[in-house]
């Protein structure tokens, strides 16, 4: 095909250059304005990607321009583009639009653009726009990149705060999602996304305080998740419904909401094999884990935030933390729920340590009876002193010994008078009389024949009073009556 009339000495060198793939060097670095030595129309490149120039055998044509400044839309939008494009260090002027075009592999290094719309794009190779600038929404809705996609320090800068920076969501990534280092302030949303190789995000930094930074619902990583090394985000992760095949990590990381009302980690309902859930630094912010199923979930006290939502939480092993740490981990939710302390009782109970899912237990109903009625919390304060709910029946022994030893050491100082003529009683004991006394039921008829006098008939009614106690608290917290599961 001839060459178009009205080509510029750049693009006369990039008509050429195409059929053999060769790179056409423009300058060395980014242009900061129109040069006219480096001005390169949209629309060539476009022919050229489109079939506008015959190619030649034995060669793999491709576009390969660097440091160019490139003027008009490049658009691409429905095309089937069989070309390689790259461009490093190029200016585009305007925003590329690659919605549902069907091409091979596209790179864009150390360019800067006003935006990038891919739309529902299908790349059999990989879309790398590593160390570019975007000072607009990187869209990539429904796009499918199966030689996966790399953003490694990107800088992407939402051109309002209502629009998304990266607006991303049905995107399917199948070699894996790399933006190491990237810079995205505004919100990134990847809902429904999938990423067949893993999600790489270290030391990326997404800045939307008050509002959402990564809005990440229902997104399947297969492979590992890394928000880690120095990984920040400013606003809200919401991983909300996703699933993770393998490890989800926030090693080194810093969360902040941006608002201490909001949450620095929304993470309900989420499925994954391990989460490691240790940032830098204490977390910004409420941080919620409910419904979640996790098998191995690694954190620490230092990091855990005052409010933690755990209710219905299902996890296999714990790391991280003592137990007095774990007790404090399952109270931080500001409504009291069963689930999280069953739940962690049942984890002490499967590694062996029975004791301290007794303690977790206990610990549970004593949190439950805060949200009592007063004659409620009366009736669960004295189930709790006397047998400890049943978990500590000694309890009610211990009660029962220090009352007897009372009785004995009151009754041997005023001993109360016999009912009977005395040839009819039994020989007065101070111990088997408190004992019998104690006792709901006559047991050694001490106390159907001495009838005491004065203070100390008192005693006697404590005592009787408070072995119907003991007796009624042994039995409910025993039988677990009162304890609701």
């Amino acid at each position: 095909m001839p060459e178009p009339p009205g080509l510029n000495s750049a693009e006369r060198r990039l008509w050429s250059a195409f059929p053999a793939g060769s790179t056409v060097v423009v300058g060395g670095d980014l242009p900061t304005g129109p040069h006219p030595d480096r001005i390169v129309r949209a629309e060539i490149i476009a022919r050229l990607l489109l079939g506008g120039r015959e190619t030649r055998p034995g060669f793999v044509p491709a576009v390969r321009l660097r440091g160019a400044y490139i003027v008009g839309r490049l658009d691409l939008s429905g095309g089937t583009i069989e070309h390689e494009l790259r461009l490093e260090r190029c200016r585009l002027v305007e925003a590329p639009d690659l919605s549902n075009a069907q091409t091979r592999q596209l790179r864009f290094n150390g360019c800067r653009m006003p935006g990038f719309d891919g739309g529902g794009l299908r790349a059999d190779g990989y879309l790398s726009l590593s160390d570019t600038q975007i000072d607009g929404t990187l869209s990539l809705t429904r796009a499918q990149l199966t030689g996966g996609l790399r953003l490694n320090a990107t800088s992407v800068t939402a051109p309002s705060e209502d629009r998304w920076a990266v607006f991303a969501g049905g995107l399917v990534v199948d070699v894996g999602c790399f933006a190491r280092e990237a810079v995205f302030t505004g919100g990134v949303r990847l809902t429904g996304a999938r990423m067949n190789g893993g999600l790489f995000m270290e030391g990326a930094k997404l800045i939307n305080p008050g509002r959402i930074a990564l809005d990440a619902q229902s997104m399947v990583v297969e492979d590992t998740a890394e928000f880690s090394q120095g990984f920040s985000a400013l606003g809200t992760v919401r991983i909300r419904n996703a699933r993770f095949t393998g490890i989800v990590s926030f090693s080194r990381a810093f969360l902040d909401s941006g608002d201490p009302v909001r949450m620095a980690l929304h993470a309900s309902h989420m499925t994954a094999d391990e989460l490691l859930l240790w940032p830098e630094e204490r977390i910004k912010g409420r941080v919620s884990l409910s419904y979640s199923r996790i098998s191995l979930v690694m954190d620490h006290p230092d990091i855990w935030p005052d409010e933690l939502y755990l209710n219905g939480l299902v996890y296999e092993t714990l790391r991280g933390g003592e137990f007095k740490d774990r007790l404090s981990w399952v109270s931080r939710d500001p409504e009291f729920h069963l689930q999280p302390f069953e739940q962690l009782a049942t984890w002490y109970h499967s590694v062996g340590h029975d004791d301290l899912a007794r303690k977790v237990q206990l610990a549970k109903l004593r949190a439950r009876r805060r949200s009592l009625n007063p004659v409620g919390k009366g009736w669960n304060t004295l189930l709790d002193w006397t047998v400890g709910y049943g978990y500590r029946p000694w309890l009610a022994f211990a009660w029962f010994g220090v009352l007897l030893v009372a009785g004995t050491v009151v009754f041997s100082l005023d001993r109360p008078t016999p009912i009977k003529q005395p040839a009819e009683v039994p020989r007065f004991h101070a111990l088997v009389y408190s004992l019998d006394l104690l006792i709901p039921i006559d047991t050694f008829g001490q106390q159907q024949a001495f009838d005491p006098s004065g203070w100390s008939r008192w005693v006697a009614y404590g005592l009787v009073a408070a072995g119907w106690v003991l007796a009624t608290a042994l039995i409910a917290g025993v039988t677990r009556v009162l304890r609701p599961n």
